[in-house]
């Protein structure tokens, strides 16, 4: 009876491991966490811990499992037959093979070889691999993507020519862009911090069937790291750490997550404090004095300067420094096997950020500003989704988004000789509701029907207001006066209502081709109300604008083998004008724009085609992208008059008036060539080169944010656990004929000037060579170590103000707890 008892026993505890499997990475033999193992009937879904582990009693032994993770390919097998592998899978990684899943493109799962846009993809990963000190300069590492900088705590990303409100930012399915996203340069980007971001996804062209109005360059999507139930009770943290030397950043983001069968939740706090930037001393240009800061305000909220100071080392830029708090709050509940809901909280909050590209300005051969800076930007977002799948006939599976954001801005600023400092302080709130819903018209994926709808409701106020400064002693001790100050937006407030419905459809109308066709209906209604007639007086103090549109898109993919693909995409775009658009009052080098209260739609029209060409057992590809956008309608600054005036007093000075106004047509035309995939086993590559150019077919300007060409080459080396790789970045010079001179967005300014012809260079060309490498020491600790701008090279981005980083060392670790 003892005996049976023991073999009883070992018979139990063998069946119990026979119940957990576990999942490892081929070739390092790490863990995988995260994995979804699922049934072939998805009612049924587990995760792997982070040990790799999972518990399958909930599945019968006639299951087929799948086994899935986002960067790994996908793993499908017997459960039974596991015994033979002894209960471990090993799953190899993505890169390996190039049909990716893409979220963003119809707002739901979907395979890269069924979609025609042109459609980039970077993961939790690559991010780390990167380093980049804020999501500004991670999509600066992105193909085809250039990114435009005012100051350092900011960034504004172009796409195929288009930036600000013309390229939508979402997260987590909610837009981001709200009433007052202008054009010319937006620097929003950063207060989505890197750190956690499990994913982006960047959609070029327009886009609005699934996306809505300012999705004319393209989507950015950032999707942050969400927490996985488990059967098990389970807490996973880590701690990731970077210093920077070139502007003696350190960053720390910690993180902790728990789980158990009925919730998760998961908690990051990311804290970045940054340095002034030291720009390169290489001038290969030959410009020795271009960029260089010979003289600085050191003026604070409370210290008074009459003069500026000498700086020491003109390399570095003073008033570049900021730092910045990001949080992050996410709880996974699964009300139901059909029914899971995920509450989002984020919050995003820096300090005073110096506008840099203002206190370098000069006036009458003198600095013009002792303060130009942003007050605290910050970033609310409250947020709920409900995930349903109720494998109805008319509705498998969707997604209810219910959003609340709130933004606050402010401008600040004061002249040298002058006590009196003026205040704009914005504050939006933003109410969306979002519902995407997929019903599959066959057994398989074959014909895919995607609906949905898009409600959002944002509310602006705008104040602004002047004190004038009570001073001792180099010492700001009060106010002693009161004065009025042009407020940025309508005073009365301000409002913008959209509403939309969209129908995409997909089907494989062969084995060799798949067709996808969609259409959108919009509407949005604007309502602004001026008060205040000090400065200004306009037609009308009260408006209200009610626009209307259809938007339509068309794409055919051509599979003539495995290793080829054709893709065609016919659409259109959609942008109403906002209420910077409509409203805003604002001063910039000698130019004042006016509220133009008549501004219209404008419209954009895109045909594209591209070839990718697989290789390697889609290990390698290589592929050509060409695009023509015609815009319609286009808003773009020009001269204005205001009561029959050119020109306008403003801050005490006589401004030439602009104002945002409709022109007929424009296009843009543009190509990307891009490759990536595995030379063999260990040697990996990737690279890419980006044309744009734009132009009006009326007045025949170049348009402005029209980058040149630029391009990367990148060679990596991976072995087990040491990832290595060297990058080569380059960028063409921008010709002074190729700017647009007039809406000034281009900051031709900031480039080198020729004082003997009186004329400005352009942007010189340049490039940079960066090393990037880590080193996974066991499945706890992985360390980072990167030398960006290896030859300490002088240059600026396109339309930049500030001069880029010269060489930086950066060391990062990643410990798991």
């Amino acid at each position: 009876m003892k005996y049976l008892k023991i073999i009883f026993f070992i018979f139990i505890v063998t069946k119990i491991e026979a119940q957990q499997v576990k999942v490892l990475e081929r070739g390092s033999n790490f863990p995988i966490e995260n994995v979804t193992i699922y049934n072939d009937i998805n009612d049924t879904v587990v995760y792997t811990n982070k040990n790799g582990i999972a518990d399958l009693s909930v599945f019968g032994n006639f299951d087929v499992l799948f086994f899935n993770h986002l960067s790994y390919i996908e793993y499908e097998i017997l459960k039974k037959e596991l015994g033979v592998l002894e209960f471990v899978v090993y799953l190899s990684k993505k890169s390996e093979q190039l049909d990716e899943i893409v979220l963003s493109a119809s707002r739901g799962e979907e395979k890269r070889s069924r979609i025609a846009e042109q459609i980039e993809i970077t993961s939790k990963e690559d991010i780390k691999k990167m380093a980049p000190q804020t999501s500004a300069d991670l999509l600066a590492n992105l193909p085809g993507i250039k990114v435009q900088k005012s100051q350092f705590g900011g960034g504004s990303p172009v796409l195929r020519g288009m930036e600000a409100n013309r390229v939508l930012l979402v997260i987590d399915g909610v837009r981001m862009n709200n009433a007052i996203y202008r054009m010319g340069h937006l620097q929003n980007s950063i207060t989505v911090s890197p750190n956690i971001i499990d994913r982006t996804e960047v959609i070029f062209g327009p886009s609005s069937v699934v996306y809505g109005s300012d999705a004319l360059g393209g989507v950015i999507h950032y999707y942050t790291k969400t927490p996985k139930i488990s059967t098990d009770k389970e807490v996973n943290s880590s701690i990731y750490s970077r210093f920077s030397t070139v502007n003696n950043e350190f960053t720390t983001e910690g993180n902790m997550e728990f789980s158990n069968k009925k919730w998760a939740f998961y908690t990051s706090i990311t804290y970045s404090k940054f340095g002034d930037l030291k720009m390169g001393k290489n001038r290969t240009h030959g410009f020795d004095d271009w960029g260089k800061v010979y003289e600085y305000s050191n003026n604070t909220n409370k210290y008074y300067n009459l003069n500026p100071i000498v700086n020491r080392d003109h390399n570095v830029q003073k008033n570049t420094g900021y730092n910045q708090t990001d949080i992050l709050q996410k709880i996974a509940i699964p009300l139901s096997n059909k029914t899971d809901l995920t509450i989002n909280l984020q919050y995003s909050e820096s300090s005073n950020i110096d506008r840099f590209d203002r206190l370098t300005e000069y006036s009458d051969g003198e600095l013009k500003f002792s303060e130009w800076y942003y007050g605290p930007q910050k970033r609310l977002l409250a947020a709920t989704q409900l995930k349903i799948s109720p494998n109805k006939s008319w509705l498998e599976k969707g997604t209810l988004t219910a959003a609340f954001q709130n933004i606050k801005e402010s401008r600040v600023q004061r002249k040298f000789s002058s006590l009196e400092r003026s205040y704009r302080n914005e504050d939006v709130d933003v109410f969306s509701l979002n519902g995407d819903f997929f019903v599959p018209l066959t057994k398989g994926d074959d014909r895919i029907l995607s609906y949905g709808f898009e409600g959002s409701y944002n509310d602006v106020n705008s104040k602004s207001y002047g004190k004038t400064l009570d001073v001792y002693n180099n010492t700001i001790v009060g106010f002693t006066d009161d004065f009025v100050v042009q407020s940025r937006y309508p005073d009365g407030g301000s409002s913008y209502t959209s509403i939309a419905a969209y129908a995409n459809y997909r089907q494989n109308i062969s084995k060799k081709a798949t067709l996808n066709t969609g259409l959108r209906l919009v509407n949005t209604h604007l309502k602004a109300k001026w008060i205040d007639d000090t400065f200004i007086t306009l037609p009308d103090f009260d408006i209200s604008s009610n626009n209307s549109a259809v938007t339509a898109t068309l794409g055919y993919i051509f599979k003539p083998n495995a290793n080829w693909q054709l893709n065609s995409v016919i659409s259109s775009g959609f942008r109403s004008p906002n209420i910077d658009d409509v409203g805003k009052i604002r001063e910039k080098s000698g130019k004042v724009t006016v509220p133009n209260i008549n501004l219209k739609p404008e419209y954009a029209y895109n045909f594209e085609s591209s070839v990718l060409k697989y290789f390697n057992n889609k290990r390698f590809e290589a592929g050509l992208n060409i695009y023509y956008t015609l815009l319609n309608n286009y808003i773009t600054r020009d001269y204005f008059e205001v009561n029959n005036l050119g020109t306008i007093m403003y801050d005490g000075e006589e401004g030439i008036i602009i104002a945002n106004v409709n022109k007929d047509n424009a296009y843009i035309v543009g190509s990307t060539f891009s490759f990536k995939g595995g030379l063999n086993e260990f040697w990996k590559t990737k690279g890419s080169l980006t044309y744009t150019k734009g132009e009006a077919y009326d007045t025949k300007e170049p348009l402005s944010s029209i980058p040149p060409l630029f391009g990367m080459i990148e060679i990596g080396y991976e072995k087990e656990r040491f990832q290595a790789s060297l990058n080569w970045k380059f960028n063409s010079k921008k010709k002074i004929n190729d700017y647009n001179l007039i809406e000034g967005i281009d900051n031709v300014e900031q480039t080198p000037y020729n004082e003997e012809e009186d004329v400005y260079y352009g942007n010189p060309s340049w490039n940079t060579f960066n090393f990037k490498s880590n080193f996974k020491a066991n499945n706890s600790i992985t360390l980072f170590l990167n030398i960006d701008n290896i030859f300490d090279v002088h240059y600026k981005e396109f339309a930049s103000s500030i001069s880029a980083p010269g060489r930086n060392l950066s060391i990062s670790a990643l410990i798991n707890i």
